[in-house]
């Protein structure tokens, strides 16, 4: 009964999607992007993602895309961080930036009547940002406390030693934010190089929803971005990951450690992704219903929680799984998650799970779009991903294209019996590094 009703309302919402008129728009001066007109509520969501972010930092330079993209709203132009941020508050406009390893995201949200001006005062973020010696001293600052604080988060230490395990001297095998030392050698001139190399037309994604037509969105983007540069870097080399099976313990004094484990995942535009997403979600996605939650909490209390996730990146990508467990007991959670992989692998899925898992994903997609600014941030993501409008309306179908056969197909594919890795932050009983 729960999954008829669930798949009403998703089949409801499917039918006002495909009547929602995203549109893709080419502003006169060659800028594309997804429009969603929505006029009820006089305010617009703009949202830009530049691909290459973080792994774009030069040699040697590693930490400056991340420092110059928390620098960007701090003075631009003629004005100071202080008198940027009160013509910001003045125009009841809100700008955002952020870096991560494969883009640079920048989210705005500005008010019909001052839709002009705001822009504007992005623009100048955008093209002008100062860079003041002390705004650098500050925001360097505030990433020196970052750094320190994630050398005692055992969830920091564990990516950390899997990135560099799994991708070495790759971009992905580092921080995003760099290391106290990169980060303090940084001058002005590698943020104006960090920023031509990342900030660049030839890699923009652009979706806007709001209060704005298709002919204000293409004056209101030529505006905005005429005076960005044409092109940037290259984009890094695609990196096979090196996973070798077994365990890496990093001491960390603790009651309880934390298990990151993992293996080679798989390609978002691969054939099998869809098959992989609904596999994923029956190991370990969320909530109490996943087979590694059933096994490790459920049968044992070995741990309070645990999860599963395909971590595609653009030029890599890997499966991954955490938990934390007691010292005493990671031995035993180690083994149980082993044991459940290779069982799983051999085909030991159930018609059943296949259900849950698929009432699970169709119906809690459409709960994502739940405002302008959401809508914006999905279809850039849409965009940078290279998938087609179609795909709002069109994602459950893959979903429930799904079959059991598919589901043990691609388990018999992906995973390895004895293949994954486990990093291991703590000081677990009866559990050491491999040689």
């Amino acid at each position: 009964m729960i999954r008829v009703l669930v798949l009403a309302l998703s089949a409801l919402w499917a039918s006002g999607a495909a009547a929602l008129d995203i549109r893709e728009v080419t502003s006169p001066g060659g800028i594309h992007a997804w429009l969603v007109e929505e006029h009820q509520i006089p305010f617009t969501a703009l949202e830009l993602r530049f691909k290459g972010g973080t792994s774009l930092d030069r040699p040697g330079k590693r930490g400056a895309v991340e420092l110059m993209t928390g620098l960007l709203e701090e003075g631009a132009g003629e004005m100071d961080a202080q008198n940027f941020a009160a013509a910001r508050e003045a125009l009841a406009a809100r700008f955002g930036f952020d870096s991560d390893s494969d883009g640079l995201s920048i989210s705005a949200r500005m008010l019909t009547e001052n839709r002009d001006q705001a822009a504007a005062l992005l623009k100048q973020a955008l093209v002008a940002p100062r860079f003041d010696a002390d705004a650098i001293d500050r925001v360097k600052g505030q990433i020196y406390a970052i750094i320190q604080s994630r050398t005692t988060d055992p969830g920091y230490i564990a990516a950390g030693d899997f990135d560099a395990m799994a991708y070495g001297g790759h971009p992905y095998g580092t921080p995003d934010i760099g290391s106290r030392e990169s980060v303090g050698a940084l001058t002005r001139d590698d943020l104006l190089a960090a920023k031509a190399a990342t900030m660049a037309r030839d890699r923009l994604y652009v979706a806007a929803v709001g209060d704005i037509n298709a002919d204000e969105l293409g004056t209101l983007l030529d505006t905005l971005l005429d005076e960005l540069p044409a092109t940037g870097a290259p984009m890094p080399a695609d990196v096979a990951p090196t996973i070798a099976p077994g365990v890496t313990v990093h001491d960390f004094a603790s009651p309880q450690s934390l298990v990151l484990f993992g293996q080679v995942g798989i390609k978002r535009d691969d054939p099998d992704f869809f098959a992989a997403y609904v596999l994923d979600h029956i190991v370990g996605g969320q909530g109490f219903a996943s087979r590694l939650m059933d096994e490790l909490r459920e049968k044992r209390g070995l741990t309070y929680g645990v999860s599963t996730w395909l971590a595609t990146r653009d030029h890599s990508e890997v499966w991954q799984g955490a938990f934390n467990s007691a010292n005493e007991k990671v031995a035993e959670a180690i083994s149980v998650v082993k044991e459940q992989w290779a069982r799983i692998a051999g085909g030991d899925l159930s018609e059943a799970e296949l259900v849950a898992a698929k009432t699970y994903l169709t119906g809690s997609y459409p709960l994502r779009f739940d405002g302008n600014e959401t809508i914006a941030g999905i279809l850039v993501g849409m965009q940078s991903q290279g998938y087609p409008i179609s795909y709002v309306t069109e994602r459950n179908a893959h979903i429930e294209a799904v079959t059991l056969a598919d589901l043990r197909r691609v388990a018999g594919r992906l995973m390895v019996p004895g293949g994954l890795r486990f990093i291991v932050v703590g000081q677990p009983a009866g559990v050491a590094s491999d040689k």
